[in-house]
């Protein structure tokens, strides 16, 4: 392969890859879960409105030119805990705020609010929790469907790797 078909093909690749293209995740100040402030948060509002919430988040994310995150789970979820505190964090919640907007929507025992992955064409039974949807605002697509549940072994990863992973969703 010549040279100057090598740089295309590198440029084309990039362009179509989100992790290659996007900023570096924070360098996270705990290396284990057990050092993540206890109690772990309980982050999702299992009275909210999750449709509302879903277009109020969508519409700010559209005004500010960030993407938007849609992250599903429940209170009872071990790793959808972990996932808040880990996203407490002081450099994660920067780097967050300065790339999306975050919506949290419980689905209970995945049995509430399903309607909000149908409306993005996941209509079979969710596979695990969390599940991280990232939608761009513009085209309300979501830009995941193969790994939005990516993170529903959290516990099993590091808060490196869970930083990692968000910010390859990043534009």
């Amino acid at each position: 392969m010549n040279r100057r078909r090598l740089i295309l093909t590198a440029a084309a690749t990039a362009a179509a890859s989100p992790a290659l293209a996007a900023p570096a995740a924070p360098r996270m100040s705990v290396a284990t879960f057990a050092e993540l402030k206890t109690p772990l948060p309980l982050p999702y509002d299992e009275a909210a409105d999750a449709n509302a919430a879903v277009d109020r988040a969508r519409a700010e994310a559209r005004r500010k030119g960030k993407r938007l995150i849609i992250d599903l789970g429940g209170n009872w979820c071990p790793d959808c805990r972990i996932l808040a505190g880990t996203m407490a964090l002081p450099e994660l919640d920067r780097f967050m705020k300065a790339h999306f907007v975050t919506v949290m929507v419980d689905v209970g025992r995945f049995d509430r609010n399903l309607q909000i992955p149908a409306r993005y064409g996941i209509t079979s039974r969710l596979p695990g929790v969390p599940a991280l949807m990232v939608i761009d605002p513009k085209t309300d697509r979501l830009l995941n469907p193969d790994n939005f549940s990516a993170l529903s072994s959290a516990r099993k990863m590091s808060p490196q790797a869970l930083a990692d992973w968000i910010a390859g969703w990043a534009a």
